[in-house]
């Protein structure tokens, strides 16, 4: 499962054409926690691998990549509309409506190190399940 959430944000992290220092900073951070390797990494920037269905994962998975994709497209302080147009594309894959983007975007900080209160964004984001 933790090489298809960085499979996604390595996605969303070059969608722009470059992948900026705090964007691979977030990845390398989750794939060490997750015990994936650089090679990994490596070959996923390279050639990332098709996203496919993500309807199979648990409510908690779901929202686990949701949080994730908008938490990196927001890390730059940068944030380009094909980057938001790839988070709704993703949201709508998990069973949200695009418009759940938005509304957590509000409540999801752009530094890492600041945490979100999950359990409101969780609620939030329920109300936006197709």
């Amino acid at each position: 499962m933790i090489t298809r959430q960085i499979n996604i944000l390595i996605q969303l992290a070059t969608i722009d054409g470059r992948l900026a220092g705090k964007e691979k900073k977030l990845i390398q951070s989750i794939a060490k926690s997750s015990n994936i390797d650089d090679a990994t990494i490596s070959q996923l920037l390279k050639q990332p691998e098709p996203i496919g269905d993500l309807n199979h994962l648990a409510e908690e998975e779901r929202f686990e990549y949701l949080y994730l994709v908008i938490q990196l497209m927001k890390i730059d302080r940068q944030v380009f509309k094909s980057e938001i147009v790839f988070c709704e594309k993703i949201a709508q894959k998990l069973g949200y409506k695009k418009n759940v983007v938005s509304e957590l975007s509000k409540n999801i900080y752009s530094d890492p190190g600041i945490t979100s209160d999950r359990e409101m964004l969780m609620e939030k984001a329920a109300k936006y399940r197709v």
